[in-house]
C-alpha cells in the first residue's frame, strides 16, 4: 500500500506549470520575442498561453505566473494598467512585480538613478500646470531647477517626450531654431495633464547608436545595438512603437559597468528581466537613457541560447516557489 501511494499512477503526467505571456490587442503579431520565448518555455516543461492584459474573461488564478511581455498600449492607459497589475498580483505571480512596474512606467525614476550615482541623460522634467514657455526657455539656456537631473555640456538639438510613454510615441527631436514647434509640443502635453521631459539630443547616437544591455534571471545576458530613432522634422510615431534597426553588439566594459550600476540601483529585489538602454554623451561616456523593466523587447532572436536560459530560470524559480508555498 505504501509503495502504491509513493509511485505515480501509470500514464499520469505531472501537472504542467502554466505561464501567461501577457500581451495587448494588436501587439501579439508584432512581438518578435513571443514565439521564441514560448517555444523555450514549452521545451522547459511549461504550458504557455498569450492572454491580453485587459481581457475581462481571463481568470488569472489559472496561471502559475503572468509574465509581462508586449503590453505596449499601457502608456495610454497607465492608471488602468497599474490597477490591473495590482489585481493580477493578488491572483498569481506577476513578473516583473507590480511595485517594480509602478516605479518603472514613470521616467521620473531617472532622478532616483541619478541620486544613486548612476550617470543618466541630462533631463528637465516639466509638470502639468507649468509655464511651458518659461520651462522651455530655461532649458535652452541651461538654467537648472529642482526638477533637473544632471547638467548638459551644451547642445544644438533636443528632445521632447512624455514621462510616461513607450515606443518613442509622442517623442520628437528639435533644433534650437524649431523652438516654436517644440513649444507647441510642450504645451500640448502640459494641457493634457502629462508630465514631460526635455533632454539634449546626444548626437553620438547618429553614428554609434544605442546600446541595450539585457539582464535575464538577474544576470547579464547579451547586448544589442539599436539604430537612432528620432529624425529632425519627422512625424510622430503613429503605431505602437517606432521601427528599430537591431543587431547584436559586444558591449564595452564601460557600458557593462554603467548597466550594472543601474541594475543595482533598482529599489526592489532584482527583477527577472531588465533592459538598460545607453547612449554616449558629449565626452563619449555611456549614460542611461531608459531602464526598461515593464514590457521591453528582449531581442531573444539575436542572442542564441538566451531564451532557453531565461525559460529554464523562470520554470525553476516558479517550481521552487510553489514547492515552498
Amino acid at each position: 500500500m505504501i509503495d502504491m501511494i509513493a509511485r505515480p499512477l501509470a500514464g499520469r503526467q505531472p501537472v504542467k506549470l502554466r505561464i501567461a505571456l501577457v500581451t495587448a490587442r494588436g501587439a501579439l503579431e508584432l512581438d518578435e520575442d513571443m514565439p521564441v520565448l514560448a517555444a523555450a518555455l514549452q521545451d522547459a516543461g511549461a504550458a504557455v498561453e498569450t492572454p491580453c492584459w485587459d481581457d475581462p474573461a481571463i481568470d488569472w488564478t489559472r496561471y502559475g505566473a503572468a509574465l509581462l511581455r508586449s503590453t505596449w498600449d499601457y502608456a495610454d492607459r497607465n492608471d488602468e494598467f497599474l490597477a490591473w497589475c495590482d489585481r493580477c498580483s493578488a491572483r498569481t505571480r506577476l513578473l516583473n512585480a507590480s511595485a517594480v512596474v509602478g516605479w518603472n512606467t514613470d521616467k521620473h525614476y531617472l532622478a532616483d538613478l541619478a541620486r544613486a550615482g548612476v550617470p543618466v541623460v541630462p533631463t528637465r522634467f516639466v509638470e502639468p500646470g507649468a509655464d511651458a514657455c518659461a520651462e522651455l526657455e530655461d532649458f535652452l539656456a541651461d538654467r537648472p531647477t529642482s526638477l533637473t537631473v544632471g547638467r548638459s555640456d551644451g547642445f544644438d538639438e533636443f528632445v521632447v517626450k512624455p514621462a510616461i510613454g513607450a515606443g518613442s510615441r509622442d517623442a520628437a527631436r528639435y533644433r534650437r531654431s524649431d523652438r516654436a514647434l517644440a513649444l507647441e509640443h510642450v504645451n500640448r502635453l502640459v494641457a493634457a495633464d502629462r508630465s514631460l521631459m526635455l533632454q539634449p539630443y546626444l548626437s553620438r547616437v547618429d553614428e554609434y547608436g544605442e546600446t541595450a544591455i539585457l539582464y535575464l534571471g538577474g544576470q547579464f545576458s547579451h547586448a544589442i545595438r539599436k539604430g537612432p530613432l528620432l529624425r529632425p522634422g519627422a512625424a510622430m510615431v503613429e503605431g505602437m512603437f517606432a521601427p528599430e534597426q537591431i543587431q547584436p553588439r559586444k558591449a564595452e566594459r564601460a557600458e557593462l559597468d554603467v548597466a550594472a550600476a543601474a541594475f543595482a540601483a533598482i529599489p526592489f529585489a532584482a527583477p527577472d528581466y531588465a533592459r538598460i538602454d545607453l547612449l554616449r554623451d558629449t565626452r563619449d561616456a555611456p549614460v542611461v537613457l531608459e531602464l526598461e523593466l515593464t514590457e521591453p523587447s528582449l531581442f531573444l532572436a539575436h542572442a542564441p541560447g538566451a531564451a532557453d536560459t531565461f525559460a529554464a530560470h523562470l520554470v525553476q524559480r516558479l517550481r521552487e516557489s510553489k514547492a515552498t508555498g
